[in-house]
């Protein structure tokens, strides 16, 4: 017998395991074999099922039509959306490619967008706010902050929608005013005094010139130069027109008093009630002279017309200063309509400033609103009065109007007096 090589004589074992393996498999593999041909040579074929099954349908019986079943048994009714015809949501974001640069021209039809476009919806502006504002007198440069802010524009900027009115009567403003009938009238300082003392609901909310423009106005005979105890000589038994009751019962009164020295001046003159018709009354030489409110006016229309007239104005003879055009509202119903007039009156401080910084466009715009004032008379009378024009409408002047009260009371023209609060009131301050 061969003998291996002393080196593999340790791995002997492991050489011998696989041939003794080999020899198993082979043995195990010819019994299957064997044993396989024997069982196939007794095997019987198998039996085909039958190719017709007998079938029976049962129906249960039909429910009667009152049956019915219990709320608990019933199974819970449950809509399902209609199908929606294309690809699903999910199906869409896949096909989306989020590196694609979108171009300008699509190559399928369906992917055309469809976009309806409507016109703009016109903007409904905000509805204006109406008030009405009643003059003193027929429309004159006095009026001009309110005239120019109306042609302007500057009421309307401010949502306000402004008519002036002319009375057919000038002592009918602050009667309608206290009735309620309008919602602003142009006074005069002296008016308001002398009507809130009676108890009518009268507010003073700006104004519009703050200087007196009254005075009296005499025929060029009467000698207005000379002295006072001569002028007062001069004066007595004239026949003086005046045409409402502050023009009486304080301008009037009040400078014959400082003129003549005495309390009542009126009872050494003969007052005429004129009802404003000054030119009328002088023309007819109806009167001797006439107390009027207008005194940058008047005069030069009786100029143009021969009548030659010397005026005294009334602030050089006694009375305190006072505003001598102001715009008034009732007490009683300012608080509704309180941010308006507020309003108002910020447009008429821009309508004094830009008449002032304009005089020449401020003129044509006037006379081109209201051509009855393209007059050579009311133009001079334009140059007196655009100076005067208050450039704060809205700030009071409270010693003013405490001092005016306070020295009508002394003089016995009014019974109680007022307070400040109940007869004026600066719309400027914040409320």
């Amino acid at each position: 017998m061969e003998t291996l090589p002393w080196m593999l004589i340790p791995y002997r074992r492991l050489l011998d395991r696989p041939l003794s393996w080999a020899f198993a498999a082979l043995a195990l593999l010819w019994l299957a074999v064997a044993f396989a041909g024997a069982d196939g040579a007794k095997a019987e074929a198998l039996v085909a099922p039958p190719m017709e099954r007998e079938t029976r349908i049962v129906v249960p019986p039909r429910l009667p039509e009152t049956e019915t079943l219990a709320e608990r048994e019933a199974s819970p009714i449950v809509e399902v959306p209609p199908a929606v015809k294309g690809p699903g949501v999910f199906k869409r974001l896949l096909s989306i490619d989020p590196f694609a640069v979108p171009s300008p021209f699509l190559e399928s039809p369906d992917e055309v967008p469809s976009v309806v476009t409507e016109p703009a919806a016109p903007l409904v502006p905000p509805p204006m706010v109406q008030l009405e504002v009643t003059l003193d007198w027929y429309l004159n440069p006095q009026h001009t902050a309110l005239l120019v802010a109306r042609e302007k524009g500057m009421f309307r900027r401010r949502g306000l929608e402004v008519r002036l009115s002319v009375p057919a009567d000038p002592n009918v403003p602050a009667k309608l005013l206290a009735a309620g009938r309008t919602d602003l009238a142009v006074g005069r300082q002296t008016q308001l005094h002398l009507l809130a003392d009676k108890g009518l609901p009268l507010m003073r909310v700006a104004t519009l010139i703050d200087t007196p423009l009254a005075g009296l106005m005499l025929r060029a005979d009467v000698n207005t130069q000379a002295e006072e105890e001569a002028l007062a000589y001069e004066l007595e038994g004239l026949r003086i027109g005046y045409t409402d009751q502050d023009g009486r019962d304080i301008l009037l009164a009040r400078l014959l008093a400082e003129l003549m020295s005495m309390r009542d001046g009126l009872a050494l003159i003969e007052p005429v009630d004129v009802n404003y018709a000054v030119l009328d009354a002088l023309r007819e030489e109806r009167v001797d002279g006439v107390l009027v409110h207008q005194r940058h006016l008047l005069p030069r229309q009786l100029a143009d017309e021969g009548i030659a007239m010397r005026v005294l104005p009334i602030e050089n003879h006694g009375l305190p200063p006072h505003d001598g055009l102001i715009l008034m509202a009732n007490r009683d119903r300012l608080n509704g309509k309180r941010d308006a007039v507020r309003q108002l009156v910020a447009a008429l401080e821009e309508a004094a400033l830009w008449s002032l910084d304009h005089p020449q466009e401020a003129w044509e715009l006037l006379v081109a609103a209201e051509p009855a004032l393209n007059d050579l008379t009311i133009r001079d009378a334009w140059t007196d009065i655009l100076p005067r024009l208050s450039l704060r409408p809205a700030a009071l002047d409270q010693g003013r109007y405490l001092r005016f009260d306070r020295y009508l009371l002394e003089q016995g023209v009014i019974d109680n007096g007022t307070p400040l609060e109940r007869i004026a009131v600066d719309l400027g301050v914040a409320p």
